[in-house]
């Protein structure tokens, strides 16, 4: 299996809501990187963290997020994702459509670094009354 097929079926379990399968790929001292400006800024180290720092937090804030990846881009021990993310932020009941742009990278088939790349005013819009 590539390092591209590791990160497809991360999606894979995105969509389908296993979480499990998510977590699966990340190496115990992952860093994981949501760009500044989005809601859950920051860096989280290790696979707890991103659970609950960012995977938990989207379950329980959003309605019908969803990342859709259109293209997984095979550069050996970096892949890049690039998609959309959607959803409506509960609080307001505001929806939002941005793209996104995620780097990963590998090291023996297991995932140490993320990183996103998104416009965070976008999402931010949902976000105020």
């Amino acid at each position: 299996m590539s390092n591209a097929d590791i990160i497809a079926e991360h999606y894979a379990a995105s969509d389908r809501g296993d979480l499990d399968g998510m977590l699966a790929p990340l190496a115990d001292d992952v860093s994981w990187t949501e760009a500044a400006g989005f809601p859950y800024a920051g860096t989280y180290l290790g696979p707890d963290a991103v659970a609950a720092g960012v995977f938990q937090r989207i379950q329980d804030e959003w309605d019908d997020y969803t990342v859709a990846i259109d293209e997984v881009i095979d550069g050996g021990d970096v892949v890049v994702g690039i998609g959309t993310y959607s959803g409506t932020y509960r609080a307001t009941g505001r929806f939002f459509a941005a793209r996104v742009a995620h780097v990963w990278r590998l090291t023996d088939h297991r995932v140490v670094a993320f990183e996103q790349f998104t416009d965070t005013e976008l999402v931010n819009r949902a976000l105020r009354d």
